[in-house]
């Protein structure tokens, strides 16, 4: 098998594929094909089921989430693209909030597996909520992924919260879900001017499709 080649840290290029070192060797998140290749073990990252490996195959500058760092995920659902952050931040953490019962089920039992993902069962519109969770802790990266209208306001408010100075931001803009009566670029649009408005700096946009239509990840910083 071709030798792996990291593109960022602890994210490889396989033959062409994009992969994490598995932090739980053996063990499968959602299907994903394991590679051993010499005395590590490696998982695939499907870009059709992770926006972030999506972005990261449409041509993401730049990647925030480094091995040491503390990243607050927003809307982690069941843990399909959380579990490779927690395979990247090897020496950091990851705060997951999901707020839909299902989903907070299969993503606890990822997270019994994985010491570095911390499951937060919480709405993501009510950072208040998780306060005591995080302890005063300050995330290097705020992810987001949730299907609200008010998405941007959610990030400003728990970036306010819980975002460090000169912290980074990613997040996966939802068009249909802001507003379905108009097309998704006027919404991106105007999303990202809402957040310049609060302060935050654009550093990189990127369409999704094909791999998530209608969707715009954007990078910014704080």
């Amino acid at each position: 098998m071709q030798k792996p080649e990291e593109i960022f840290p602890n994210i490889f290029k396989i033959a062409g594929r994009l992969a994490t070192k598995n932090l739980t060797p053996g063990k499968r998140v959602y299907g994903e094909k394991l590679m051993q290749i010499g005395k590590t073990e490696y998982r695939e990252w499907d870009i059709y089921k992770s926006k972030l490996a999506g972005a990261i195959k449409k041509g993401l500058k730049e990647m925030p989430i480094k091995k040491d760092s503390t990243v607050l995920y927003l809307g982690a659902s069941t843990g399909t693209t959380a579990s490779h952050v927690s395979d990247i931040v090897e020496d950091g953490g990851v705060f997951a909030v999901e707020f839909a019962q299902r989903s907070m089920r299969d993503l606890i039992r990822i997270c019994d597996q994985r010491e570095n993902l911390l499951p937060i069962f919480a709405d993501a519109r009510q950072p208040q909520e998780y306060a005591k969770y995080l302890e005063g802790t300050k995330a290097d990266v705020l992810y987001q992924d949730v299907a609200q209208p008010d998405q941007a306001q959610i990030l400003i408010k728990n970036a306010n919260a819980y975002l460090k100075k000169g912290g980074h931001a990613l997040f996966c803009v939802k068009s249909q879900s802001i507003d379905v009566t108009l097309p998704p670029r006027v919404v991106y649009e105007a999303t990202i001017k809402e957040l310049e408005r609060a302060g935050f700096t654009t550093l990189q946009t990127l369409e999704l499709d094909p791999y998530d239509k209608d969707h715009l990840f954007w990078h910014g910083k704080k």
